[in-house]
């Protein structure tokens, strides 16, 4: 498959038999990548990062976490950290090969655990997207009171894009919304988020629990791969400070930082983010 063709479906088998899905892009033979996507996204966030990192030579796969996109959901409506973590382990263990992984927020968190604690993930090196040991209070109530606005949906997907504009007004506006409908799903007359209601119950709780901080430290320590720390430059999530007290911790750590990007680095850069972490992929390769 060629880098400029369109994504290729696939399917993957986490934690307890829940299906998986995915895109890749890239030649099957080139080194793989595997990009997450954070809480209450969907594997299209990359849509405009898988291509171009296929094009610098990678085998690209952007898969749906369970409870967002087109996976299946927890049965039980359990979204614990490390049920996701063990799907990372699973779907790296049925790539067969040690991939760079790519985590962003909740991605990251899932990553960093998958690697770091028992049975570890056979990963090459990660990348951590706005995503550290320790989130700023007041940035991840903002995200989680947004996720939990409007329960019964809206009218249209341009409404759905509005007010995700008005969410995060330092990104420019898209040029229409059509992207945004990856993001969403029909209930009845409405357009609703396309992911499981039931996955805020455990983000509520998730906030800095006690010990969280120093077992994601751990986590990074033991993981004993080159890590990559990317920080949006107005991100309300990860301090800067927390991005340097991370890096001061955690041997083989590097750190950048994305101008004008929030939260959501590569929706908010794209071309930026890209051009961020192809020096540490090169090195790395």
């Amino acid at each position: 498959m060629t880098a400029g063709a369109p994504p290729k479906s696939r399917r993957f088998t986490g934690s307890g038999g829940i299906a998986l899905a995915a895109d890749e892009w890239g030649e099957a033979s080139a080194p793989p990548l595997v990009l997450l996507h954070g809480g209450g996204q969907t594997r299209h966030a990359w849509a405009g990062t898988g291509p171009r990192l296929a094009a610098s030579g990678w085998h690209v796969i952007a898969p749906d976490l369970r409870g967002h996109g087109t996976s299946e959901w927890s049965a039980d409506g359990g979204y614990d950290l490390e049920v996701f973590a063990e799907d990372v382990r699973e779907l790296i263990a049925e790539l067969g090969h040690r991939p760079v992984v790519v985590g962003a927020s909740l991605g990251g968190l899932s990553s960093l655990l998958a690697a770091g604690e028992p049975p570890r993930a056979a990963i090459r090196a990660l990348v951590l997207v706005d995503v550290a040991h320790r989130p700023d209070p007041r940035g991840f109530r903002r995200i989680v009171e947004f996720m939990r606005r409007r329960p019964d949906g809206y009218t249209s997907v341009a409404d759905a894009t509005a007010a995700v504009s008005a969410h995060l007004p330092h990104r420019p506006p898209p040029d229409d919304s059509e992207g945004m409908r990856h993001n969403l799903r029909r209930h009845g007359d409405r357009w609703v988020w396309h992911w499981d209601p039931r996955l805020l119950d455990s983000f509520e709780g998730r906030m800095d629990p006690p010990g969280m901080a120093e077992r994601l430290l751990g986590a990074a320590r033991h993981a004993e791969v080159p890590v990559l720390l990317v920080r949006g430059g107005v991100s309300d999530v990860v301090r800067e400070e927390t991005a340097e007290q991370f890096c001061a911790r955690v041997p083989n750590a590097l750190r950048v930082e994305v101008a004008d990007a929030g939260h959501m680095v590569a929706g908010d850069r794209n071309d930026h983010f890209i051009d961020a972490i192809l020096p540490f992929l090169e090195d790395i390769r």
